[in-house]
């Protein structure tokens, strides 16, 4: 009897008490995921006053973390955005400006993933790439790949089994995937949702898991106040072309009420979709014992029109356009205030990321890292010269939280606004007396900016 006692005893410490957390194991070095969405704008979130919208879980990823109240891309537009994020550097520095042109291999290797790479992380990438020509992909330069050779994935696709599956909840399964694989090295893993982009080239435009069809069937979203005419008739004359892709786009999905209704909400849906994807991905973490020792990052790549000034897409220097979500959490460490007032930037997160691993940013990197206390930045330079008149005037200029001044650099057109008095950027202050000063140093702070971001 002793001895069978001795057995069952023996057997109930192997296994009933085996630890099924693996943080034990885990390296004194954090995990990081970085999180993307693709033309989310910075107030698509219930936690930045989306009163319509839906995102509890990734709200609650910002009541945890810091949510940062000022954060921008330096280029609206997902290539060159990417690319930014990657590298750390502004477009004038990377030099990627269309579809077509890839990281050389020496400036892959200064982004953020190859650094961690070579510093003992375990890397993935998961969902859309979006730099360069597809040909080009590093699949090599990762531990882990699943991504569509397609320069935009597609939203509707077949499982293993056939079965539909859309793209959003494809990428959860490679989430799984990927941290099935997680061992005894920390890991960065990246995943770049195509939600809420659009389906370029569908007449549906904006494609949602079907089964959030009933999600906000019964509200009505208010149009902004800059869809009125007079804010499109009020745009320069080089905009009013039939050969306008912002135009284009907005007789797409906005042009009537009932398009409106119908393009937001699915965009809506589309975002929805990745607030559940978040949730799975932190029960998963929990479930596998990681999630004390994970850092999430949470950005959008650009912003969005939806319909203001008469517009859609994004490119230009609005603050539907250039302003973003971006949220830092860190499980470590709780922080002092959840809401930062600080810029934070796109070409912030390579540098930040590689201050979380412990790895020194390379000289070349124009980004600063969120996770220190230095971040004294009051403006920055904001440029789009992708395409060009008619098609998509280009654009360049100064913005901070107060003020904002672009100029259209093929047609000598300048914009001055009071971001404070008139946060719709309806009033164009350039020949206003009262502005003249300020316009002046704006003038000589853009020149002074796009210089230094060449270097």
């Amino acid at each position: 009897m002793l001895k069978f006692n001795y057995v069952v005893l023996s057997i109930f410490l192997l296994f009933g008490c085996k630890k099924k957390d693996p943080e034990l194991k885990q390296s004194s070095k954090p995990n990081i995921i970085f999180l993307l969405t693709d033309d989310q704008r910075w107030d698509a979130l219930g936690a930045t006053g989306n009163t319509i919208l839906k995102t509890p879980n990734i709200d609650e990823l910002a009541e945890e973390g810091q949510l940062y109240m000022n954060s921008y891309v330096t280029t609206s537009i997902c290539m060159v955005s990417r690319a930014s994020i990657l590298s750390g550097q502004y477009e004038s520095k990377h030099g990627i400006n269309d579809f077509f042109t890839s990281f050389t291999k020496e400036d892959f290797d200064s982004t953020y993933p190859a650094l961690l790479k070579k510093n003992g992380y375990r890397t993935g990438f998961v969902g859309k790439y979006g730099v360069g020509n597809p040909k080009d992909q590093p699949k090599e330069a990762f531990n882990f790949w699943a991504v569509t050779p397609l320069h935009q994935p597609n939203y509707e696709n077949k499982d293993k089994d056939g079965n539909y599956i859309h793209y959003t909840e494809l990428l959860s399964q490679h989430i799984d995937e990927f941290l099935n694989g997680a061992n005894e090295k920390p890991f960065c893993l990246s995943v770049s949702f195509k939600s809420p982009h659009s389906q370029d080239g569908d007449p549906r435009q904006f494609i949602p898991n079907p089964k959030y069809a009933d999600h906000y069937k019964n509200d009505i979203i208010p149009l902004p106040e800059t869809a009125n005419p007079i804010y499109w008739d009020a745009l320069p004359d080089f905009f009013h072309s039939d050969e306008n892709i912002a135009r284009q786009r907005w007789k797409l999905r906005f042009e009537t009420q009932e398009k409106y209704q119908e393009s937001v909400k699915n965009y809506y849906r589309l975002i929805t979709g990745v607030d559940d994807a978040v949730a799975k991905l932190r029960e998963e973490l929990k479930e596998k014992g990681l999630d004390k020792n994970t850092i999430i990052i949470f950005m959008g790549d650009n912003g969005f029109y939806l319909g203001e000034h008469g517009l859609a897409g994004k490119w230009f220097g609005h603050e539907e356009s250039i302003r973003v979500p971006l949220i830092v959490y860190d499980p470590r460490h709780k922080p002092s205030k959840s809401k930062v007032e600080n810029i934070g930037l796109n070409i912030d997160i390579a540098p930040t990321i590689l201050g979380y691993a412990g790895v020194d940013k390379p000289a070349g990197m124009q980004g600063i890292d969120l996770s220190k206390k230095n971040n004294s930045r009051q403006d920055f330079f904001y440029e789009h010269t992708f395409e060009g008149s008619p098609k998509l005037p280009k654009v360049e200029g100064v913005v901070s939280p107060t003020t904002k001044y672009m100029i259209y650099i093929e047609h000598g057109y300048e914009e001055l606004f009071d971001l404070i008095k008139d946060s719709n950027e309806t009033k164009n202050l350039v020949s206003d007396p009262n502005y003249k000063q300020l316009l002046e140093t704006q003038r000589r702070r853009y020149q002074v900016l796009k210089l230094e971001v060449k270097k």
